[in-house]
């Protein structure tokens, strides 16, 4: 039996004070329904189909590029029932359907599995969890043999139902035949005037059909976001999970509470990761990577045995083995360093390559360069690389030594082993080989007093 999944996203969210939709709140840099999006996508489903509504035209731009969805808009919010009823003509009747919600963003793949296969089967599959604290939650009821026989919300139970202490996740699978001929039969006879999908599983007993419920091994994966204080509870289980795993694959981390996943980290053997790093996008670690303290890594290769020092910033950038960066460095986009370069303390490096050996210790500005293998550049050095419309290019040749306090202004070549005296400011070609600088003649006034306060 082919699958469909059913991802519910439709709710305001007026708990979390926000105008943005709830689903587009953030979980490790990606919005709550993106990482919903990924799990029903590892099911291998024929269609995901997402029921919008607050904010839809927001969220349906959100993933604009996301391909294979369906988008289904409930116009009025009158409860789960009603909103899987709002996909009825987008699944048929020999799939399971799989419903999903779009602010549950810790769910695996693994805990699905089995609703799934039930569903297959032409089962109920529900998946439930035990809490030590039940409240607001809908209590599994089951009969003296153990089988399921309703789900009766908090709000509707009865003093004995309260006790229960398994509940309804929300999460399960039906097949769609079955699906179909239930929500016509749904009504909204209960507290809140909803059309509540869990009075599914009393039709499933009525009608004959097993209901197989399956309890969650962690019942963190199941917990959804309604407030910002739930959402930063959601975010550190999170980081917890990754770094778990990081740590599985062989990655050292000085304090995995202080550490922050927001993309995908793969590595080598011994790398070390110090306090408040944060990872963002695609990063790659070769062997023996050393990340400092208050780091934050975005969208980057680190080749092996190179170090990031304190408080940097690695944007864009390759950084080749045996490099350098920091403490207090920022690279930007396009920043590139070849093997053994260094870039030291409050250097800022766009759209330029370090060549081999290369060096920028301190207090410096290189944009729009090619710095060549071994070259030397003082501190307080900037490339003037834009005229207020343009940016134009600095190529530096190998083993030049470039002066402190040094301007290049560009469009510029500085020859390979040239010299550039300190306090110059370069705006035509440096001949290599030769010292170049541009000082204007030092002097003293002779009879000049300081003055004074009058």
């Amino acid at each position: 039996m082919k699958l469909v999944t059913l991802i519910l996203a439709a709710g305001q969210g007026s708990r979390m004070r926000s105008q943005r939709p709830k689903v587009l709140h953030t979980l490790a840099g990606r919005p709550l329904l993106a990482h919903v999006l990924d799990t029903a996508a590892a099911l291998s489903p024929r269609r995901r189909i997402v029921v919008y509504g607050h904010g839809g035209e927001a969220v349906k731009a959100a993933f604009a590029a996301t391909q294979d969805l369906d988008w289904v808009e409930q116009a009025e919010q009158l409860g789960t029932g009603h909103a899987v009823a709002q996909a009825i003509d987008h699944f048929d009747d020999d799939e399971a359907v799989l419903v999903l919600y779009g602010d549950v963003p810790l769910i695996r793949p693994d805990s699905l599995t089995p609703l799934v296969a039930a569903a297959s089967a032409g089962r109920i599959g529900l998946l439930t969890a035990e809490l030590a604290d039940p409240t607001g939650y809908g209590r599994i009821v089951r009969n003296a043999e153990g089988a399921v026989q309703a789900i009766v919300e908090h709000k509707d139970a009865t003093p004995e139902q309260l006790r229960i202490r398994e509940v309804n996740t929300g999460l399960m699978a039906i097949p769609g035949g079955r699906l179909r001929t239930w929500l016509t039969r749904l009504n909204n006879d209960n507290a809140q005037g909803e059309y509540y999908l869990t009075d599914l599983i009393a039709m499933a007993v009525a009608d004959g059909v097993p209901v197989e419920a399956v309890a969650v091994a962690d019942a963190n994966e199941t917990l959804g976001v309604n407030t910002r204080a739930q959402l930063a509870a959601l975010e550190r289980l999170y980081q917890g999970r990754a770094a778990e795993a990081l740590m599985a694959a062989g990655l050292s981390l000085a304090d995995p509470a202080r550490f922050d996943l927001r993309g995908r980290l793969t590595l080598g053997q011994d790398c070390y990761v110090d306090i408040n790093a944060v990872i963002e996008g695609d990063v790659s670690f070769g062997n023996g990577v050393v990340i400092g303290p208050n780091c934050i890594i975005r969208d980057s290769t680190l080749g092996d045995g190179v170090v990031i020092e304190a408080n940097s910033i690695v944007d864009g950038a390759r950084v080749d083995a045996g490099a350098q960066v920091g403490p207090f460095a920022r690279l930007r986009p396009g920043a590139e360093l070849e093997r053994t370069a260094k870039v030291g303390n409050f250097v800022e490096v766009k759209k330029a390559v370090l060549r081999e050996g290369a060096k920028v210790n301190h207090l410096s500005y290189i944009g729009d360069a090619e710095v060549g293998r071994k070259v030397n550049v003082g501190a307080g050095t900037i490339t003037c690389n834009y005229d207020g419309v343009n940016k134009h290019r600095t190529v530096i040749g190998d083993g030049a030594f470039i002066g402190s306090g040094t301007n290049l202004v560009a469009p510029v070549v500085v020859g390979a082993g040239a010299t550039i005296g300190a306090g110059s400011t370069i705006t035509r070609d440096a001949p290599a080989e030769k010292l170049t600088l541009s000082r204007a003649r030092q002097s003293t006034v002779p009879g000049w007093k300081r003055p004074e306060k009058q």
